[in-house]
């Protein structure tokens, strides 16, 4: 279909353009009926440059070229030198200005200039003032020029105009797909933190409780207690983490508000009932935080204890948040084996997270062995990100 249509209106394009070069020609040549030496050397002349007009888009030189040639050997010969004569010059030229560079644009007018204007001054046949010869044909001739040039300017402009929205277009797609990427990095980053937390605090609650079904039954049911309430928070905060999902036009249903190191005691209690004890020292005046700093951080604390309680053979750990000026340090050790799950290739997730979680922040994490045995983890925040 498409291909039936272009075939039409090229074919149409060239009726048009038939048209055209014959009305071009029965004005041209009618006037080599009002003097001259005679109308059949005008009349061959005009039907050469007319018909040398089908070849203007592939050879816009050389038809510029023969046209001129063509209206110099008219004024040469004793035509006047008027608009008709020239229209097949025009028609060259503007064809040229719209698909050359202009300096050849230019030079080419200007040399059509000389030849014209200098063929007829040197003919005696052309009773013409010689200020019709001269002023009026450079007018003519370079008309053309000036109207080609605006006309390529304006094509110029427009398709500027149209690469900067593509390029603006292209721009906001490749921001959107970073944005998409981020978001969900991020989600996963807090999926992570949630499920792997909650889900390893609750195998050492159940593992525990075990242990001291028979030998401590009391102590038991205050951890299968506890249990219930870990695996109560890890629904919540899933819910809450899960609820960054939903669309803008869902019901906003009223979340649990971001954890932050306010929670602090309640997660060192929550894994006091898994059996590791956590000691919390704190350096400095206590300063309030960005929600943003304050979530990384409590989540930075709370991978890196879980990363204890599930690898390093440790019955205690310690926390410690220093306040300085503008920043906050925070160090999660323990004097057991690691802290880190066993190597793998790009490191494991929990590590990668909390480093992200940092850098998002505007800070940086370290994490490696202690010289003195044991694992350590320290972040450092600023206060206000």
């Amino acid at each position: 279909m498409l291909t039936s249509w272009r075939r039409f209106a090229d074919h149409h394009a060239r009726l048009v353009e038939a048209a055209f070069l014959l009305l071009l020609y029965v004005a041209t040549s009618r006037q080599y009926d009002r003097g001259g030496p005679g109308w059949w050397p005008g009349l061959l002349i005009a039907t050469a440059a007319c018909l040398s007009l089908l070849w203007r888009r592939g050879h816009p030189r050389a038809v510029v070229t023969f046209t001129a040639v063509c209206a110099g050997v008219s004024g040469a010969l004793g035509y006047p030198i008027n608009p008709l004569l020239l229209l097949p010059v025009i028609v060259a030229l503007y064809e040229l200005t719209v698909r050359s560079p202009q300096k050849t644009a230019r030079a080419h007018c200007l040399a059509v200039i000389a030849l014209v204007v200098l063929a007829a001054l040197l003919s005696d046949r052309n009773d013409q003032p010689w200020t019709d010869k001269t002023i009026p044909t450079a007018f003519w001739i370079a008309m053309p020029v000036v109207q080609g040039s605006a006309v390529r300017a304006r094509r110029a402009y427009l398709n500027a105009v149209r690469t900067r929205a593509d390029h603006a277009e292209r721009t906001r797609e490749e921001e959107a797909r970073h944005r998409v990427a981020e978001e969900r990095v991020r989600i996963a980053r807090e999926l992570h933190d949630v499920v792997a937390h909650h889900m390893a605090l609750a195998h050492a609650q159940a593992g525990t409780a075990a242990h001291l079904t028979r030998s401590r039954p009391e102590q038991a049911e205050k951890i299968l207690t506890d249990l219930t309430g870990t695996t109560a928070s890890a629904l919540r905060e899933l819910e809450a983490t899960v609820g960054l999902l939903r669309r803008p036009d869902d019901p906003d249903d009223s979340l649990e508000p971001a954890p932050g190191l306010g929670r602090l005691p309640e997660l060192v209690s929550a894994f006091a009932s898994a059996g590791l004890q956590v000691v919390v020292t704190v350096d400095g005046e206590e300063r309030p935080l960005s929600p943003g700093v304050d979530l990384t951080a409590f989540r930075i604390v709370q991978e890196a204890l879980t990363n204890v309680a599930k690898h390093a053979g440790a019955r205690t750990a310690q926390v410690e948040l220093a306040y300085a000026h503008d920043r906050l340090t925070l160090t999660v050790s323990d004097n057991g084996g690691a802290t880190a799950p066993p190597p793998a290739p790009g490191g494991s997730f929990g590590l990668i997270g909390m480093r992200e979680r940092a850098q998002s922040a505007g800070g940086r994490l370290q994490a490696g062995h202690r010289p003195e045995g044991g694992f350590a983890v320290t972040a450092e925040l600023p206060i206000h990100s």
